[in-house]
């Protein structure tokens, strides 16, 4: 290796572990990230570190815990909205540190006050929108606007600089100025970190007609779906050959993943009948976005490094989002230790066939814990819908033999449900406490 890696992280928004054909899926395929996975490690117990967008990020980003982040619930999406802050640092900033070059191409969800943006938090460069999801053709923000007090909002920023680019699909945006990226910073004698944050599948489900006609047998909700992630295979298919073209395929670690399972919304559809949307899969497992249940919180996770990741692995050990920050640090010749991390270095995982250095992974969403132990999984107050009640007060599943979560264990195995009952809870306690003590006001002032 002539200096050290260059690092590609892709973020997609909504897609369930389901939709990729390297995940299993058969009615589509995804040729470019199939590619990725081959030559490097694909993970089938890879997890986000929450269900909805914003804590998602926060975790992969900061190799925290959402709660120790700072980002526990999606974000507001209007200007004065608080967020992450340099309290706790990125994998960029700490990169930086280093003297990489940092920059971001995609969605950030992760606050509009000055000191939440991306400039703020480890990147010299942002291009994209701040706000959770935006028209892919206006770039307007509309969601908060249903409350009947928000107007809806432009966002499509360079930097701090808002421009307009009317009637582009900002999925290939994204990728035209990810390669135009990796194009700058590769003349450069520093290496870099690009994060390349895709909006899609996200709602509103947007796809011009050339992804479209790609999948002429597919349902209506399938097919939009199928649409807009071709639209990302492509863009990832192009931002792998610019690395090539570059000469530096060898010299950089792609990661790939989701950041939660997928939404059934009804704003998926935007037609005004208020039904449930069915076009993502969660691949046989339970739960979609916003639910702790496998659904909502195992992804796609893929991490590539040619000639050092040996190619054509399956892994399946537990794995999470919060782990990348420690692991590429440690490739940058960084020191994890000098950081408040949650997340653990995962090299000997990708390189040497290492199990997961995790005892437990846990994780929260309002009123939903959840844990899991080796192949157990408990979740305290599971939803699978989030405006349902909650399936079971405890639910307890072996995932080894169970990946659905189908039968609750739970009076069946009173000693370890209690233990694992105890562990939730005292780790939720602890977030709680950190929470009210380190950020609730600057998040109960900005709501």
């Amino acid at each position: 290796m002539s200096r050290r890696p260059n690092f590609v992280v892709f973020m997609t928004d909504d897609q369930g572990y389901g939709d990729l054909s390297c995940m299993g899926n058969t009615d589509f395929r995804t040729p470019n990230i199939d590619a990725v996975a081959e030559q490097g490690a694909r993970f089938t117990n890879w997890y986000s570190g929450s269900p909805v967008c914003s804590p998602s990020r926060a975790s992969l980003l900061t190799g925290r815990y959402p709660g120790n982040a700072g980002v526990r619930a999606i974000l507001a999406g209007h200007r004065k909205a608080t967020g992450l802050t340099p309290q706790a640092p990125t994998i960029a900033a700490a990169v930086k540190e280093l003297g990489y070059q940092t920059a971001i191409v995609g969605k950030w969800h992760l606050g509009l006050q000055e000191q939440s943006r991306p400039n703020q938090n480890g990147f010299d460069y942002f291009y994209g929108f701040m706000a959770g999801c935006i028209d892919y053709y206006s770039h307007i923000f509309y969601w908060s606007m249903a409350d009947g007090k928000t107007d809806p909002t432009h966002d499509l920023w360079e930097n701090d600089h808002e421009f307009y680019d009317n009637g582009k699909y900002f999925t290939e945006m994204v990728t035209d100025k990810a390669v135009e990226k990796i194009r700058q910073m590769n003349r450069e004698e520093e290496p870099f970190f690009l994060y390349v944050a895709y909006n899609a599948p996200h709602y509103p489900m947007h796809a011009p007609r050339k992804y479209l006609d790609r999948f002429p047998e597919l349902p209506a909700d399938r097919r939009i779906m199928a649409a807009m992630i071709s639209a990302v295979d492509d863009g990832v298919g192009q931002i792998v050959d610019e690395l090539k073209r570059q000469g530096i395929l060898e010299d950089t670690v792609i990661f790939f993943q989701s950041d939660n399972g997928p939404s059934r919304e009804s704003r998926n559809w935007m037609d005004g009948r208020g039904d449930p949307y069915y076009g993502g899969q969660p691949g046989g497992l339970k739960g979609h976005k916003f639910s702790l249940f496998e659904g909502g919180i195992r992804v796609p996770g893929i991490f590539c490094w040619p000639g050092h990741i040996p190619g054509g692995q399956v892994i399946d050990e537990p794995c999470a989002a919060m782990d990348v920050f420690p692991t590429l640090l440690t490739m940058a010749g960084g020191d994890p230790s000098q950081y408040q991390l949650d997340g653990m270095d995962i090299s000997d995982v990708l390189l040497h066939g290492a199990p997961s250095p995790h005892e437990e992974l846990y994780w929260e969403m309002e009123q939903q814990t959840a844990i899991r132990q080796g192949k157990y999984k408990l979740v305290l107050n599971g939803q699978l819908v989030e405006s349902e009640p909650a399936q079971a007060p405890v639910f307890l599943s072996d995932l080894s033999v169970d990946p659905g979560e189908t039968v609750n264990l739970a009076e069946k195995m009173p000693d370890l449900t209690q233990e694992l009952t105890r562990k939730a809870t005292a780790w939720r306690a602890g977030i709680e406490d950190h929470w009210e003590k380190t950020f609730a006001e600057a998040y109960r002032s900005t709501t």
